[in-house]
């Protein structure tokens, strides 16, 4: 789309901001959404590890953590209000309304141990480290 609008047939091309996401395929243009959903990271500290991952615009009813053979599960699903659609005119809709999942192995941790908070779009989650079992034992000779 640059190519077809130039000024003066110099090289100080107009730039049109909505021309390279229009001409996007509709599913590359998803997964551009999807990439910034639940950006994570993780901090180690000595007793737990820390995760904080951004959620923005999601509420505490849209988010589930589930734990399940050793993987930790955070799902977030936004509903777009089909009303609001009827009301309005809308030229161009970019907020991302839809389902993200990200899964982490965290080992056997019981599910009461971890603690989860979302504040200002961030969910952050404190899994406690497990403590080493002592596994070295001597084994006799016959």
């Amino acid at each position: 789309m640059k190519d077809l609008i130039s000024r003066n047939n110099n090289d100080f091309d107009l730039w049109d901001p909505l021309g390279d996401l229009l001409e996007l395929p509709p599913h590359m243009r998803h997964n551009r959404e999807l990439n910034n959903l639940m950006r994570t990271d993780i901090k180690e500290k000595d007793d737990a590890y820390e995760l904080e991952v951004d959620l923005p615009g999601f509420k505490k009813e849209d988010i589930s953590l589930d734990i399940n053979n050793g993987y930790l599960t955070i799902s977030a699903q936004k509903h777009d209000e089909h009303e609001e659609h009827e009301k309005h005119h809308y030229i161009r809709k970019e907020r991302y309304f839809g389902s993200a999942q990200r899964s982490f192995y965290v080992g056997d941790v019981k599910e009461e141990n971890i603690n989860a908070k979302l504040e200002n779009g961030t969910l952050s989650i404190t899994i406690p480290k497990e403590k080493p079992v002592e596994t070295k034992k001597r084994i006799e000779i016959k």
